[in-house]
């Protein structure tokens, strides 16, 4: 908990500030774990087994539409420069 200041608008000094406060208390907290931790591989499959199935086929739709919306401008530039390789003389 920060200490609070207190102003004295008569005094024109650097505020004064209250260092008597009290810290935080947890209360009945220990510092012992409830259960083991999971493992990344326990983690991974809770994941691919309740949440990865939901959206397979709208995030598919989804990564197959921006890698054609990429690959058409490379291919049009590929297709440009040939053209110009060819006009270029030997």
């Amino acid at each position: 908990m920060k200490p609070t200041p207190i102003t004295n608008q008569s005094v024109r000094q650097f505020p004064l500030v209250d260092y008597h406060y009290h810290t935080a208390t947890l209360g009945r907290v220990s510092g012992r774990c409830v259960k083991a931790p999971k493992s990344f591989h326990d983690i991974s499959r809770d994941y691919f087994d309740i949440e990865a199935n939901h959206d397979f086929l709208s995030e598919t739709a989804v990564f197959a539409t921006l890698i054609i919306t990429a690959a058409v401008p490379i291919v049009a530039v590929g297709s440009a420069v040939l053209q110009l390789c060819r006009m270029l003389p030997l």
